[in-house]
C-alpha cells in the first residue's frame, strides 16, 4: 500500500510526498512550477498507461514512447467528463498484422492491469476525514 502526503508549504502552494522520498509541487491553475491537483490526475492516468505497455511496445519498435492525457471538463468546469489517454510510438516498421497484435496486447495490457485507468472508470468513493 502506498501513501502520499500533500503539505502546505506557502501560500497556494504544497509538496506531494511519497514513502520512496520522491516530491511533486502541487498548486492553483497557473502556479509556476507546480501541478495542479487535476494535472496530476491526467499525469496518472498517462504514467499508468505507459508504463503498463512500456514493455509490450519497446520489444517490437524502437524510439520514443510517448503518453498523454486531456482534461475534458463539464460545463460548469468543475468536473472531468472524460480523462482520454493517448500512446504515440512509432509504428513505421510494423506491418498491419504487427500494429493489430500489438494494439490488441496493448489494450488488453492497460484494461487489465492499469490501477488508474480501471479506477477512474469504477469513480470509487472518496471519504474524507476531518479532524475532531
Amino acid at each position: 500500500m502506498s501513501n502520499v502526503e500533500v503539505r502546505r508549504v506557502g501560500q497556494h502552494d504544497f509538496v506531494a510526498t511519497n514513502d520512496r522520498g520522491a516530491s511533486v509541487r502541487v498548486g492553483r491553475k497557473g502556479a509556476e512550477g507546480a501541478f495542479t491537483p487535476v494535472e496530476l490526475l491526467l499525469a496518472a492516468a498517462a504514467g499508468c498507461a505507459a508504463v503498463t505497455a512500456e514493455t509490450l511496445i519497446t520489444r517490437r519498435v524502437d524510439g520514443d514512447l510517448v503518453a498523454r492525457a486531456d482534461d475534458v471538463r463539464s460545463a460548469d468546469g468543475h468536473s472531468l467528463t472524460s480523462v482520454p489517454v493517448a500512446l504515440d510510438y512509432d509504428v513505421s516498421t510494423l506491418d498491419d498484422t504487427e500494429r493489430a497484435a500489438l494494439e490488441t496486447a496493448i489494450r488488453r495490457a492497460i484494461d487489465q492491469l492499469c490501477t488508474v485507468t480501471r479506477t477512474l472508470k469504477s469513480a470509487p468513493p472518496t471519504p474524507l476525514t476531518l479532524p475532531t
